[in-house]
């Protein structure tokens, strides 16, 4: 009986929550972007987040995050292998808050695609140069008016595979405009959390390869830094299938 009723105690707890954050996604106007970033909104983005995870029984092995530094936005830029990767990449840098470039369907799901547009989430127009230099521009500016940190994916869509696709180096334009340091993310692990799941957890990593100081990010062009950043995560992404195989 008190098993029953703790079971039914948190089934309304997560329903009453649930209504929660259907309700305030009704206050978000989902055709605007937003310059503004809410505090308020991340909370509820980040909670909605934590419970979604332990639900599908994702356990997150983190190293370097130690080397990011907390007194700047950054920019930061991993490889892409599921959908999964910037929502858990926003959660464990949350106290960086980044806002990612997306693609515009993401901000079409029920309820998060309110809450992550209040955040200064942005959708990225790939296939229109001039309007995804907009957004590139944009983001530049929520990071030099202290709004956000920006995470971005120059693969641009998820790889089927291991090997990182090409990369769009325009995004990284985003740390040189705003003067900011660039951490390089290696994610490994997502692409395996739909199949797991429900029989089983998921391990994935979540390794900060290097934090390039803006000094750095700034002296070169965007092409030369896209190819720092690429060998950086091949080499990282190489050695954690090397040690997997063994």
């Amino acid at each position: 009986m008190i098993l029953l009723y703790l079971f039914a105690s948190l089934l309304i707890i997560l329903l009453l929550y649930a209504l929660l954050l259907g309700i305030c996604a009704l206050f978000v106007d989902s055709k605007k972007e937003y310059k503004t970033h809410s505090p308020f909104y991340r909370w509820l983005l980040n909670g909605a987040t934590a419970l979604g995870l332990r639900f599908a029984r994702v356990e997150v092995s983190v190293t370097g995050m130690e080397k990011i530094p907390t007194d700047t936005r950054v920019l930061f830029v991993g490889n892409h292998r599921s959908k999964f990767d910037p929502i858990i990449t926003w959660y464990i840098f949350r106290a960086w808050e980044p806002a990612f470039l997306s693609k515009k369907e993401n901000f079409h799901v029920p309820v998060f695609g309110r809450l992550i547009r209040k955040c200064c989430f942005m959708a990225i127009d790939r296939e229109n140069p001039r309007k995804a230099l907009e957004t590139i521009n944009k983001a530049a500016d929520l990071m030099t008016k202290d709004q956000v940190s920006i995470g971005v994916y120059p693969e641009g869509t998820r790889g089927k595979n291991s090997e990182l696709l090409p990369f769009h180096n325009g995004v990284l334009k985003i740390a040189q405009k705003a003067k900011a340091p660039v951490a390089v993310i290696a994610i490994d692990g997502t692409e395996r959390i739909a199949k797991n799941y429900p029989r089983c957890k998921t391990k994935v990593y979540l390794d900060v390869v290097d934090v390039i100081p803006t000094e750095e990010v700034c002296a070169v062009q965007s092409r030369e830094l896209g190819e720092r950043i690429r060998y950086q995560l091949e080499e990282k992404l190489k050695n954690r299938k090397d040690v997997e195989n063994k």
